[in-house]
Order: structure tokens, then sequence, then C-alpha cells
């Protein structure tokens, strides 16, 4: 059996959430299935560190895909070239993207579909990229999956899928997430907000994210509680996305909110078990790795109660309507004074985390494979 796997986005110190997903999940599948060969699918160079196995054969091909203009470049005429002339027996693509006209079956893994319902959070053409081919994506597909019910019914109902061709693959934890001692909670502290206790937000400043309400929120919070906490804000920064920097330079509190921009993976881990709480408040989210990440860390959680969170969470976070600043900030203060419920949302975490890690997924996305065939 050969199969072919779209890992352009396996890119060393730059894994997002669909990158974690393709490293770990093929670590395993890769390592599970010595008769089966691999062929990855690189369009830069590539470190080996992502060459987990012997029957994996690394293919550099061009041009690079980051735009709308090159995915179509790389999917449709270097990808369907090297598949038609391979002929595997299933290419996986685990960011979704397919060659609509390669002559072999095809799995994309759907994270979410963000971008159909809010269009205008991306960039025009690539929103406009997205929107015309996913659909076709899906339907094209020979197996669909997913990582969460919540992004399964979206893609059902919106792409007119039967829901027996779409698995869903839950994210799992990786394994550097971990609760540290009180002197390493404080060495993270005098690191990164001197010394102070902190809310922290992890992921990129796309206006999904909502850091303009988190940060109105944190000003309401910081106004009635007149605390010296924190707000860290975590991950890659888009100059091009949200205007967050405007909000934060309105703010009264503005020293007390601190980007620490993409950190090192050993960094974030300490981070997050380091953190007061975890306020993750998008108001669109496939999964919300972060999420599953905190309650690793025995670090409380604040979230939305939109899309799929409320499924990853369970009854392990305080819920919140994205769209109130008002219903944040009051979550946030009431965290703040009420130390019992800071560890009846860790000791829900503890038990809520059994359900997720990467050994399972592995499993799944291999089943969904094994359909195909």
């Amino acid at each position: 059996m050969q199969i072919v796997v779209n890992t352009r986005l396996l890119l060393s110190n730059k894994l997002d959430g669909i990158g974690w997903f393709t490293n770990q999940t093929l670590k395993r599948i890769t390592k599970n299935n010595p008769n089966v060969h691999f062929v990855f699918l690189f369009d830069r160079d590539y470190d080996d560190e992502f060459i987990f196995s012997d029957n994996i054969t690394p293919l550099v091909i061009g041009p690079q895909a980051r735009h709308p203009f090159l995915y179509y470049m790389w999917f449709n005429y270097s990808v369907k070239n090297l598949l038609n002339k391979l002929k595997p027996d299933l290419f996986l693509s685990p960011d979704g993207f397919l060659s609509l006209e390669a002559k072999c079956k095809q799995l994309p893994v759907i994270h979410d579909i963000n971008f159909f319902h809010n269009p205008k959070d991306l960039k025009p053409l690539t929103s406009k990229y997205y929107n015309h081919y996913f659909p076709k994506y899906a339907n094209l597909a020979a197996r669909i999956a997913t990582v969460s019910e919540y992004s399964k019914i979206d893609i059902c109902k919106n792409y007119h899928i039967d829901e027996t061709k779409i698995d869903v693959v839950y994210n799992g934890i990786n394994e550097g997430f971990k609760t540290i001692s009180e002197s390493e909670k404080q060495t993270v502290r005098n690191q990164f907000t001197n010394g102070k206790p902190y809310f922290l937000f992890v992921g990129s400043q796309s206006p999904r994210k909502n850091l303009n309400r988190l940060v109105s929120a944190f000003d309401e919070f910081k106004k009635q509680t007149q605390s010296d906490f924190k707000l860290l804000l975590v991950g890659a920064v888009y100059k091009s996305e949200g205007d967050v920097i405007k909000t934060i330079e309105k703010s009264d509190y503005k020293t007390d909110i601190i980007f620490a921009g993409r950190q090192p993976q050993d960094i974030l881990e300490t981070m997050m078990a380091s953190a007061f709480a975890l306020t993750f408040v998008p108001y669109f989210e496939g999964f919300g790795i972060p999420l599953i990440e905190a309650m690793q860390c025995s670090t409380p959680i604040i979230c939305s109660n939109t899309t799929s969170m409320p499924e990853i969470v369970g009854d392990a976070a305080l819920l919140i309507n994205p769209f109130e600043t008002s219903d944040i900030s009051k979550a946030m203060i009431r965290l703040f004074h009420d130390p019992l419920l800071q560890n009846q949302l860790i000791e829900k975490g503890n038990l809520r985390k059994t359900h997720f890690s990467w050994d399972k997924s592995a499993n799944l996305l291999w089943q969904s494979i094994e359909k195909t065939q």
C-alpha cells in the first residue's frame, strides 16, 4: 500500500494547530504501519525531524504554496502530476486541500469552515479561494476527517455531504504540557509579567480570535478588582488581521497587556502551566487545542459557548458569550474572587482531558484511511 501525504505545513519551530495535527498523527501512523510506504510532499526544504520512520520517502516539489495562486499551481499541477505518475492508493491531505484532477482516492482533513461563516476574517482573495474550492474538495473526497462533531455537522449541512462519509478525529495533547511547581511558575511570571499573575490567551490575531473584546473585558476586570493581574497574549502577529493594537493603545491598562508573540514550544508549555487562567474567547473554532493543553497543565479555563468549544471542554470551563464583553469580564472577576471555583474547574479538567490523546487521534485517522480502501 502506498499513501502520498501533503506535509507542506511541517515546518520546524513553526507548527500551528494543523501542523501539530499533521506532525503528531503521522508520527504514529507511519511507525505503526511499517508495511505501508508513505511519500511525504513538501513545498520547500524539510527538516529530518519529520521523517519519522524508514517507510517514508520525502519529496520536495515547487512552487512554495503560501498564496492562492500558488495553492492552485501546487495542488492542481505539481501534486496532480506526481499523483498521476505514482498512482498511490490514497492522497492524504491534513490541511484539507485536494488535487481536483488527480486520478486516485483522496482524504482531506477539513478542520473547520470558518471562512464560509466569516469570509471577511481572511484576505479577500484567500477567502474567495477557500469558498470556491473547499466545497469541491468535500464532494470529491473518498472520505473526510474533521476534528469535532460540530465541524462534522457544519460540513454536512453547508456542503450537503452525507454524514456517514465524515469521521471525527479529535486533536490530542502535546507531551510537554504538564503541571509545574510554584517556584517554576514564579520564574515564568518574573520573565514575562514582572512577577505578576496573568490571564493567558494563545492564538493568532485573526479577527475570529476576538482579542478586541478580550482586551476590553480585561479593562473592566482591572477597574472592578484593582488587581495587579496582567493579560499575556501569545501567538503569531499578523499585521493585516484585526485592529487589536489600536484597542490596546486606547486601554487605560495598556501597560498591563503584554504581547509575547510566537514562543518556542517549551516556553509556551511553561506559560500555560503558570497562568492564573486561560481566557480563550474566539467566536469560531473547529476545535481549540489550547483548551485541552490548559487542562493538562491544571490551568482553569474561561472559554466561548459557541461552535465546537462547549463540546471540547464539557463542564471543565466557565462558558461565556464571546460577543458580550461584559460576559467575559464577569467570568474573569468571578474566577478571581472564587478559589473554590478555580479548584473545581481544575478537577473537572483533569477528568475531561482523558478524552484526548494523540494516540487516539492517530488510531481514528488510520481507521478513516482504512475506510477508503
